[in-house]
C-alpha cells in the first residue's frame, strides 16, 4: 500500500532508530536533557529566533502559541479555513476563552484591508482584537505558499494597530524549499510560530514552538499546565534533530511528484485540480462523483488517499513514497476518473 492520506504516516529512519536509542536524556521539565537542549538550539538558529520549546504535537505547539499571546476575552483574526479554527478541537474557546474571527482567503491569503475593516475599534461592546493569526503553507488551500510580500504587508498592519502574530508553519520547510526563502525570512516579524517536525521532515513525533523570549518563557509554562513536560524527552528530540537537519532536501522531490499527479488528474475528466495552489507536496481533488467512492477504489488499486468532504480527496506526498507511489496513483486514476 502507497500511504498518500498525509506526511504524518512517516516512519522513523535507521538513523532516528539508532539516535533514540544512543540518545542523551535528561529531565526537560528542569531544562537538562542535553538532546531537548540540542534539538531547541537548533531550531531556534534555523528559525532565526532567539528561543525554541520542543512539544509532543503541532495543536499543542499552535495552542501555546494563542494562549502566550492573547488574554481571556480577546480576539483572533485567521482565515475562514485555518487549522486552528477546523481542526483544534476549539480549543481557542476551550483553553484561551477566545473568539476567532474567520476571513473568507484566497488560496490561504487574507487580504489587508479586510483585515485592517475587521480589527476591533475601542468600544465597550467589542472583545479586543489581539492577534494576527496566518498559516503557511496552507493545508485546506492545496498546501499553497502565501506570498511573502503580502504575509511581510499582513504583519505590519497588526503592528500598526497593536497586535501580536502567530503562525501556523505545521509546513514551513515546505514553504521555504519552494519560495527559495530561508526558515527564518518566512518568520521575520512573527512573534511566535509553531513548526511540525512530524509531517513532512519525517521525525515520528514532535514539534517546536519558536519565538520571541518574552512570549516563549509563557509558553514554557503553558506547556507544563496543558501536560506538555515530557520528562526525558530526549529520546524522540534526538530523532527530531535528524528530521531537522535532513528532512528538508528531500521535500523538492515531493513537491516535483505532488505536482506532476495534480496536472494528470487535472486532464482526466472525473476530476479537477486548482493548479495554481499546487506548490507544494498536497495535492486537493475535486471529484466529479463521490470522493469516498474513488478513495476506495484507490485502495483497491494499493494507494491509500483520504475523503475530505463529499467530493474532495486528497493526496500528500512525503519522505516514505517515491516514484513508485506516483505512477501507481497516476495508473489507478486513469482508470477511476475516467
Amino acid at each position: 500500500m502507497h500511504d498518500l492520506r498525509s506526511d504524518t504516516v512517516t516512519q522513523p529512519t535507521p538513523a532516528m532508530r539508532a539516535a533514540m536509542a544512543a540518545a542523551p536524556v535528561g529531565d526537560d521539565v528542569f531544562g537538562e536533557d542535553p538532546s531537548v537542549n540540542q534539538l531547541e538550539a537548533q531550531a531556534a538558529e534555523l528559525f532565526g529566533k532567539p528561543a525554541a520549546l520542543f512539544v509532543p504535537s503541532g495543536t499543542m505547539g499552535n495552542q501555546l502559541c494563542l494562549g502566550a499571546l492573547t488574554s481571556p476575552g480577546d480576539e483572533i483574526i485567521a482565515e475562514a479555513q485555518a487549522h486552528i479554527l477546523l481542526n483544534e478541537v476549539g480549543s481557542a474557546a476551550r483553553l484561551w476563552s477566545c473568539q476567532i474571527r474567520a476571513l473568507p482567503g484566497r488560496r490561504g491569503l487574507l487580504d489587508a484591508e479586510q483585515v485592517r475593516a475587521t480589527i476591533r475599534a475601542q468600544d465597550i461592546h467589542y472583545p479586543r482584537t489581539a492577534l494576527l493569526s496566518l498559516e503557511n503553507t496552507h493545508n485546506f488551500a492545496g498546501g499553497a505558499v502565501l506570498p511573502q510580500a503580502e504575509v511581510d504587508a499582513l504583519i505590519e498592519l497588526a503592528r500598526e494597530h497593536g497586535l501580536a502574530v502567530h503562525m501556523d508553519g505545521a509546513r514551513l520547510l515546505n514553504a521555504a524549499v519552494a519560495s527559495g526563502l530561508s526558515p527564518a525570512r518566512l518568520l521575520q516579524g512573527v512573534d511566535l510560530a509553531s513548526v511540525c517536525l512530524s509531517k513532512g521532515l519525517g521525525a515520528p513525533v514532535g514539534s517546536v514552538v519558536v519565538g520571541e523570549r518574552e512570549p516563549m518563557e509563557r509558553c514554557r509554562k503553558l506547556r507544563k499546565a496543558l501536560g506538555g513536560g515530557m520528562r526525558q524527552a530526549g529520546v524522540i528530540a534526538a530523532a527530531a534533530s535528524i528530521a531537522l537537519a535532513e528532512g528538508p532536501a528531500l521535500m523538492a522531490d515531493d513537491h516535483r511528484r505532488a505536482r506532476t499527479l495534480a496536472e494528470a488528474l487535472d486532464a482526466l475528466p472525473g476530476a479537477s485540480v486548482d493548479l495554481e495552489a499546487v506548490h507544494t507536496n498536497i495535492v486537493f481533488v475535486d471529484t466529479r462523483d463521490s470522493a469516498s467512492a474513488a478513495q476506495q477504489a484507490f485502495e483497491r488499486a494499493g494507494v491509500a488517499a483520504i475523503a475530505l468532504g463529499e467530493k474532495r480527496l486528497r493526496f500528500v506526498f512525503h519522505r516514505d513514497v517515491g516514484d513508485d507511489a506516483l505512477q501507481a496513483t497516476l495508473q489507478a486514476a486513469t482508470t477511476i476518473f475516467a
